[in-house]
């Protein structure tokens, strides 16, 4: 089998409970909730994803085998006197599409620990180190359990208040990105002052300008 990859590359993770942790990105292309075309931005069930995850003509883009995208991954990661274990992020789109237990087995054997970021339509496989869940107004959640909950706030139709009781270890919102973020984040600060559960998220990597 092969895996259809956007870009790889090798970055500090921006968002949640992970923020400012070295991190491989392997952005996966193709995604469930939208087409990635801007002609279609209006009827996708989330039409303020921020992402291109269309083709495989990004940075270190191409067609994987399982054993070619742990090497990739892992010649990415700086070679230091360090124990830290090579950290990857698996994201899209939704890697669910492609992310499989072969995949997953030789991450492993390159001793890869193994993150992903997920819209939680599709259940995620075992051995996966931390799943990051973010739900999607007018989609079905069936991965309703895991590490990390990154709500994107506000969003019609998806209230924390409907995620609250799931089994995750860390709740977050993140404000909606776009002409109206500045009122998003003082929406979304006012939520978790008043809801302590919820903790802030900030996209802190478009902060600093890097990928």
């Amino acid at each position: 089998m092969s895996y259809a990859v956007k870009e790889i590359y090798y970055t500090l993770q921006g968002e949640g409970a992970h923020t400012g942790r070295p991190a491989v990105f392997c952005r996966f292309t193709g995604c469930n909730l939208w087409t990635g075309h801007e002609r279609d931005r209006a009827d996708a069930v989330c039409p303020f994803c921020d992402t291109n995850f269309v083709g495989t003509d990004g940075l270190n883009g191409g067609r994987y085998s399982a054993a070619e995208l742990a090497a990739k991954v892992l010649s990415l990661w700086p070679v230091t006197s360090s124990d830290a274990r090579p950290y990857a992020v698996c994201t899209g789109g939704e890697p669910l599409l492609q992310l499989d237990a072969f995949l997953i087995d030789a991450f492993h054997n390159e001793n890869i620990l193994i993150a992903i970021e997920t819209n939680g339509t599709l259940t995620a496989p075992p051995g996966i180190d931390w799943i990051c869940v973010s739900p999607k107004a007018g989609s079905e959640l069936v991965q309703t359990s895991g590490h990390e909950i990154k709500l994107v706030f506000p969003q019609p139709g998806a209230a924390p208040e409907g995620f609250q009781t799931l089994r995750f270890d860390h709740f977050y919102l993140q404000p909606l990105d776009g002409p109206d973020r500045e009122q998003n984040t003082k929406r979304t600060m006012d939520y978790c002052l008043q809801h302590p559960q919820w903790r802030l998220s900030l996209q802190t990597h478009k902060l600093l300008g890097i990928p």
